[in-house]
């Protein structure tokens, strides 16, 4: 017996001044094996140019968007999405192609209102995020959900399923009815707002451990590519937001001198690394101080609250979105693993692109002689990418666990394991060239 399809699913990326990140992503969505997903751009100028000179003007839905509000200009995908549900991916993500099918399945399920995945992090190996409950403070503490089954969780007034903004998807009616994101939120903790909202209504939250994205983390105006911070004045107004919204008075002081020692702890470790100077701690947490301040002042606009027994599921958009605009060439596609040694691996990428052109999801793995770590990647060319030791770790492995000791073509199976289960990659080939 077939599985049923996946709800239809807009999904919306916010872009601004990452013009070639953008890109990368999109190359990745193209890859999806959701046979009925619409694209959603909010971008700067920049942004839509690239979307053109790379050919994907008239493949999806675009706006133009120059403000630094991450809310507004989700709000303004939003306003365009046509799918049952809208699924969010920041620009310098990467889905694996089973993703976007993975997430939306469950809110097949109108008692469903929302979906997470999880996250890998800049090796494309080490879980960045994965299960996660927010607090109405807005702490955010991992727990224990099973590793490879979906599993449902309601929340409760004032403890939320936390899911994150570059990997989740919610009821696109559920959404409009909860008036979107809230533009308080200029940036940071505007989608763990929208996490306390819903459950504030008792809304149940599907966790899906294989609807994984890659997130790189790339520099901003408000990070270096060293991931130091060049500011943090927005974290320090979008928390004062957010324990204006969610948190009892009384606990205002407490959350926020929690937030200036984890921020001070953070720029403490980047100054030991190096990377900053002692007198840029006192600098940055200056401006930390300056948007809590700002924040505690900022106006906050009222916001709708659904009915708690319908979740305001059918409720109406204020205006009719465009028709749903369907991504060609998505859904199902054979998948293909190129293994070989490092001297090999111009050849395999080479056959990888070949693969890629004719609608294949392929996948490079080189394996050096030794114990280096393993990373992983996606080209933009279309394609991924992983290297490292023969004996060398991928991920974090629980501590105390060292390498075993594999032959080639047992490593290689036990990678192509790993994959399989969030990309295809076909019967495995001999190994090839080493």
């Amino acid at each position: 017996m077939r599985a049923a399809a996946p709800p239809t699913a807009s999904i919306v990326i916010v872009s601004r001044r990452r013009p070639a990140a953008l890109v990368a992503c999109l190359a990745g969505v193209a890859l999806q094996d959701h046979p009925a997903i619409e694209v959603v751009v909010v971008a700067d100028p920049a942004g839509l140019a690239a979307l053109r000179e790379a050919g994907w003007g008239r493949r999806l839905k675009s706006a133009l968007f120059d403000e630094a509000n991450i809310a507004a200009a989700r709000n303004a995908g939003l306003a365009l999405a046509a799918g049952e549900v809208t699924a969010l991916l920041d620009d310098d993500a990467v889905p694996e192609p089973t993703w976007a099918a993975r997430l939306a399945a469950p809110l097949a399920d109108p008692r469903i209102a929302a979906a997470g995945g999880f996250v890998r992090g800049r090796d494309g190996l080490s879980w960045q995020w994965r299960a996660r409950r927010v607090d109405r403070t807005g702490r955010a503490e991992p727990f224990a959900v099973p590793d490879r089954a979906v599993s449902l969780w309601r929340a409760e007034p004032g403890l939320g399923v936390k899911t994150e903004g570059t990997n989740m998807a919610v009821r696109t009616d559920l959404l409009r009815a909860l008036g979107g994101f809230d533009p308080a939120f200029r940036f940071y903790l505007d989608e763990t707002d929208l996490n306390l909202r819903l459950a504030a209504i008792g809304a149940v939250t599907a966790i899906v451990p294989d609807a994984e994205v890659h997130h790189g983390f790339l520099p901003s105006e408000r990070r270096r590519p060293d991931r130091v911070p060049r500011g943090l004045h927005d974290i320090g107004a979008s928390t004062a937001v957010f324990l204006r919204r969610h948190a009892p008075a009384a606990d205002h002081g407490a959350a926020l001198a929690r937030l200036a020692a984890d921020e001070r702890r953070r720029l403490v470790a980047h100054m030991l690394a190096g990377r900053i100077e002692p007198r840029d701690v006192g600098r940055l947490m200056a401006t930390l101080a300056e948007g809590v301040a700002e924040g505690l002042a900022r106006p906050l606009p009222p916001l709708p609250v659904p009915d708690a027994a319908a979740h305001g599921l059918g409720a109406p958009p204020a205006s009719d979105p465009p028709p749903f605009l369907a991504l060609s060439g998505t859904g199902p596609r054979p998948g293909r693993l190129l293994a070989g040694r490092p001297w090999s691996a111009a050849s395999r990428r080479a056959a990888a692109l070949a693969a890629a052109g004719a609608g294949e999801v392929a996948t490079v793995l080189t394996l050096w002689p030794g114990f280096r770590p393993h990373r992983a990647r996606f080209d933009p060319a279309g394609f991924w990418e992983q290297s490292g030791g023969l004996w060398g770790r991928a991920g974090r492995d629980p501590p105390g666990a060292g390498p075993r000791p594999l032959t080639f073509a047992a490593r290689v199976h036990a990678e192509a394991a790993r994959i399989a289960r969030v990309r295809p990659v076909g019967g495995l080939p001999p190994p090839g060239p080493r």
